[in-house]
């Protein structure tokens, strides 16, 4: 059954491998970096984190303790309360749920004030950063402000001793269409050399092959 798993995960690998070379007009950019124009913009400027299925959020209701809970993103994207079942959740900031959740209140709350507070980050599909691959854990990682290639990898624990890391492509969508270039994960994680460091965007995605010999 493992042996089973093993050639499984190794035939998606390859699948990725080979669509992420598709969408790069069956060539991948040899750059180790990003083009010169998404270099130059900084993704996260305008970044706010978005709740996602999978979080845990606590509401706090100002002169209401009885109020206050602490409850899990639905895979639906929704939350449950105590006064008011399905709210909307998925997609919006903390502040944006508090306010909601105020006025779905105000018919049983006079004036109500909330806050919301975010716990066990998962986070919107496209805001995540996700490894596949030769990667020690491969995952899925909630992006965070001035996220670089080197704290992804020191989150997935590295690469596995078959990786071929200085083959890895990563797959980035830039206005509106999906760009596929090369990244030095050997050189980065293996030689130490930070020039092979480059800054992630909410939703890149990262294959690391497997080495043929």
């Amino acid at each position: 059954m493992k042996n089973s798993w093993v050639h499984l995960h190794k035939a998606w690998v390859a699948l990725l491998l080979s669509i992420a070379f598709l969408l790069s007009g069956c060539s991948s950019t040899k750059s180790p970096h990003p083009p010169v124009e998404q270099a130059q913009i900084n993704p996260d400027q305008d970044y706010d984190y978005l709740i996602g299925p999978g979080d845990t959020v606590e509401i706090f209701v100002w002169s209401n303790p009885e109020l206050t809970v602490t409850v899990p993103v639905r895979p639906d994207g929704k939350i449950t309360t105590r006064l008011v079942e399905d709210i909307p959740a998925s997609g919006k900031t903390p502040t944006q749920l508090a306010r909601d959740i105020e006025k779905a209140y105000s018919e049983y709350v006079k004036n109500a004030v909330v806050s919301v507070i975010v716990n066990g980050f998962v986070g919107v599909p496209y805001q995540q950063v996700r490894v596949v691959g030769e990667a020690a854990k491969p995952l899925t990682v909630p992006f965070r402000r001035h996220m670089t290639l080197l704290d992804l990898m020191i989150a997935v624990g590295g690469l596995t001793d078959y990786a071929d890391g200085n083959n890895a492509v990563l797959i980035r969508e830039y206005e509106g269409k999906k760009e596929v270039f090369t990244v030095r994960l050997d050189d980065l994680v293996r030689g130490g050399d930070i020039t092979a460091n480059v800054p992630l965007w909410p939703g890149d995605i990262v294959i690391i092959p497997e080495s043929w010999f």
